[in-house]
């Protein structure tokens, strides 16, 4: 993004699955749930992960081959959401190195929150039970404003509960949506490596400012962008 590197950093924002925490055993093992009340053997989590990002959407399409208008699809994302939301965080965790990362932008006093397609009814047990929603100085779901990402609104959302302007603020994500979101937003963007990044445009065809391979070295990046962390 064309003057990323000139903006004081005053906060970060996350997306949630893929970039802070690694969702993919529960949401894979929801989706093998459903594949076995219709009769079918579970698929591996290498198969299925990539499209972790996509949510139910893409859970249900990787795991039946049924996408959005054919008839089958919301008796599917229903029963799949049921699943879910019946195991959100048997083997759900944060990724290696967000602890710290997280910590040190604390300890740095950089507000820092997060911005999911996922909605409330997952996110809240979620953020709760991993103990980010006591730290986080917002949370923004997929259902909080009446738009998700791509549309720039979540991001927004966010940088306004925290009291900053779009351009002080950096977004971490691991999809294409993300990138999207923040080159709307008017915010630097850091493609998270380490998440699922789809089946799609390769990361580095999102023109995000900064790829990068793991939490730790998020600090490093912010710290040549000026912040003090």
């Amino acid at each position: 993004m064309a003057g990323a590197s000139a903006r004081a950093v005053r906060g970060v924002l996350f997306d949630l699955d893929g970039t802070l925490i690694d969702s993919a055993p529960d949401l894979a093992g929801a989706a093998n749930r459903l594949r076995a009340d219709h009769g079918l053997p579970p698929l591996p989590l290498a198969q299925l992960r990539p499209m972790v990002g996509s949510g139910a959407r893409g859970m249900v399409g990787v795991a039946f081959g049924v996408a959005p208008g054919d008839e089958r699809f919301e008796p599917l994302r229903d029963a799949f959401l049921a699943h879910y939301e019946a195991g959100l965080l048997e083997r759900t965790h944060p990724f290696d190195g967000v602890e710290e990362m997280l910590a040190s932008l604390e300890a740095a006093g950089l507000p820092w929150g997060i911005v999911t397609n996922k909605a409330t009814r997952f996110t809240s047990p979620i953020v709760a039970g991993l103990g980010l929603a006591r730290r986080a100085a917002v949370v923004v779901c997929g259902d909080t404003t009446p738009h998700s990402k791509p549309h720039p609104e979540p991001l927004w959302h966010a940088a306004r509960a925290m009291g900053l302007a779009p351009e002080g603020v950096v977004y971490v994500g691991d999809d294409l949506r993300d990138a999207q979101a923040a080159k709307a937003a008017g915010m630097a963007m850091v493609a998270a490596t380490w998440g699922y990044l789809g089946l799609g445009e390769s990361v580095h065809g999102w023109g995000a400012d900064v790829l990068l391979d793991a939490p730790g070295e998020l600090s490093q990046w912010l710290s040549s962008r000026g912040a003090a962390v």
